[in-house]
């Protein structure tokens, strides 16, 4: 049977990397948005017929399964950094793998995150935890992969301390000491195609996806200036103030983070030292400034024209 693969939030910044990766391996897949219209700029991407969209929201039990029916695998990349955490990541969660099994897919893969913890004061990291027990009650067998930050042209990671870097003189870092593994975006898609391709070797299986290097959160700043050709001050804030920061984030227009995402930094975002990670799917972890740099020339003062540029 001809494999047709449901990718929940297949439009998002993840699941258009995991879509591409799909359709140059030949297989069907099916688009589940709540607007399928957001994730049609995946329709040239494949040959005719290959990519099919429809409407969906995995908070809904009933919508979840006409979502997934007839599909060989089932992947879900739906997550939210501020909301009804409960809704999407566990109910969400659990909704969508009952769905693959109901349809008698062959694997259901589950993205979930570096620090998923069922114990954890933060509500992202605990509902990122409870959302894989639920996944693997309704559906034994699934792949549950935890990526560290995501890095990629489109990411709101790298390309943010870019931004703040291009305007302002001085950099203020919260949690400076804080340490992450970015991973290139395209390394965790490939993961997570083998994973929905190949369950006999992934399946109930869970992985730690990190890149080659890590840095701390001061470290990562100071090189993103570094690359779009700026000298800036890093100015540590407090943690003192930056809790109080937080705290007000739910009121304060504009804060820089919420609470919960202050209690995330509290622990690094790293792969655990006894996690199975790339190695089982044969990838070697790309290093952030082999990439990163072609899509961050775009915060130069001249671009690519710029004077410092490695290109001129």
């Amino acid at each position: 049977m001809e494999r047709l693969v449901t990718l929940f939030g297949g439009g998002g910044f993840l699941g258009r990397y995991v879509a591409q990766e799909l359709l140059k391996a030949g297989v069907r897949v099916r688009i589940a948005e709540r607007d399928p219209s957001d994730a049609w700029f995946l329709k040239p991407l494949g040959g005719l017929g290959q990519t099919q969209f429809v409407s969906a929201d995995i908070t809904r039990a009933d919508s979840a399964k006409r979502a997934a029916a007839g599909s060989t695998a089932v992947v879900n990349l739906v997550g939210i950094l501020k909301g009804n955490f409960q809704a999407v990541h566990v109910t969400g969660a659990r909704n969508a793998a009952e769905a693959a099994a109901a349809t008698g897919a062959d694997a259901f893969v589950q993205i979930s995150a570096i620090g998923a913890d069922p114990r954890s004061e933060s509500a992202y990291a605990r509902t990122k935890g409870e959302g894989e027990a639920a996944v693997r009650d309704a559906f034994p067998g699934a792949t549950i992969l935890r990526p560290s930050i995501l890095f990629g042209p489109e990411d709101q990671f790298i390309n943010r301390f870019a931004r703040l870097a291009r305007i302002s003189p001085v950099l203020p870092v919260i949690r400076g000491k804080a340490r992450f593994q970015p991973v290139w975006v395209s390394d965790v898609a490939r993961a997570i195609a083998a994973a929905a391709l190949d369950p006999d070797s992934h399946a109930g299986k869970t992985y730690e996806l990190g890149g080659p290097q890590i840095l701390t959160m001061a470290e990562l700043n100071a090189w993103v200036a570094e690359q779009i050709g700026v000298e800036r001050t890093i100015l540590p804030v407090p943690d003192g103030a930056a809790s109080l920061m937080a705290r007000l984030g739910g009121w304060l227009p504009g804060a820089p983070m919420s609470w919960d995402q202050w209690l995330m930094l509290q622990r690094d975002n790293v792969v655990a030292p006894d996690a199975e990670g790339f190695d089982a799917f044969g990838i070697a972890p790309t290093p952030l400034a082999a990439v990163a740099p072609g899509w961050l020339v775009q915060y130069r003062r001249h671009g690519r024209f710029a004077r410092n540029h490695p290109s001129t």
